[in-house]
């Protein structure tokens, strides 16, 4: 299999929230492919036993685990650091700790602050930390940041949540455009946006997983493919959304815009029989 070309033996990898799902499938393949890994989260045990599950599935892996709480740029600066002190190069950062819930418009202050601090300050702070210095190394690497379909269709309901993955998309957005506007980067960045992924932040204590939803691991496998042939949006479906319906469900959300429709107009009552004409269209 064909992949991004930083991703290769002996080079290394730092996740962020990479104790458990996403963040966890993906550090076992980049170990399983030989590459260093460095997982960082908050909670120091969690942390020890995705470093043990690595090593359980390759044996010898070079796994580096550090607590660090993203939304707080001290930390993060110091991630960075532990890093290259103990890989001397990054070739792949996964800025992909979240948390939630948050909010809505007028409620849950706190929770706001939390949701925005490690959702999205999270990844800018990742961005910041690290950035410079990888492009730096002059050698391919890529930067990928953890969105949501909830940061690009905005549904009521967890108003701060979307407002965090918004700030994920644009952020990512904006990091492409300056990297391939570098001359001789070689660094590419990539927005990860999961469909309905069983992880310890979804399953709401349930253990088994929900017949709609994926895996992690198929995550990682769209991640690879996708990286692989220089996709910027990857856009995970599951097994009950397919990639057309979010493409339609994107495209009608751009229209509230465009044709001046009331916002969020998909679940306004007044327009339920014009969405389910436009999801029936070819």
């Amino acid at each position: 299999m064909r992949h991004h070309p930083a991703i290769q033996p002996g080079r290394a990898a730092v996740i962020t929230g990479g104790a458990s799902g996403i963040g966890l499938a993906a550090a076992k393949r980049f170990a399983g492919l030989g590459m260093k890994v460095l997982l960082a989260d908050l909670d120091a045990r969690e942390l020890d036993a995705a470093a043990g599950a690595i090593t359980s599935e390759s044996p010898g892996a070079e796994v580096v685990t550090v607590p660090c709480d993203v939304s707080k740029i001290e930390e993060v600066r110091a991630l960075k650091d532990r890093a290259y002190a103990a890989f001397g190069d990054v070739a792949v950062l996964m800025n992909n700790a979240g948390t939630g819930p948050g909010g809505g418009p007028f409620d849950h202050y706190d929770r706001w602050q939390r949701v925005l601090g490690v959702n999205l300050w999270g990844v800018i702070n990742g961005v910041h930390a690290f950035s410079e210095v990888i492009i730096a190394q002059g050698n391919a690497a890529m930067i990928v940041n953890t969105g949501s379909k909830q940061g690009i269709t905005c549904p009521p309901g967890d108003t701060a949540y979307n407002v965090s993955k918004a700030g994920v998309k644009v952020i990512t957005e904006g990091l492409q455009h300056a990297l391939r506007s570098t001359p001789g980067c070689k660094v590419t960045a990539h927005l990860l946006v999961p469909g309905w992924t069983h992880t310890k932040l979804t399953a709401g204590g349930r253990a088994e997983k929900p017949a709609g939803a994926w895996w992690p691991e198929q995550v990682i496998d769209l991640l690879f493919e996708r990286t692989a042939r220089g996709d910027f949006y990857i856009i995970c479906p599951d097994n009950e959304v397919s990639w057309e319906t979010d493409r339609k469900r994107v495209l009608w959300g751009a229209g509230d815009i465009a044709e001046n429709r009331p916002p969020l107009s998909r679940w306004h009552g007044g327009y339920d029989e014009a969405f389910k004409a436009f999801l029936a269209k070819d």
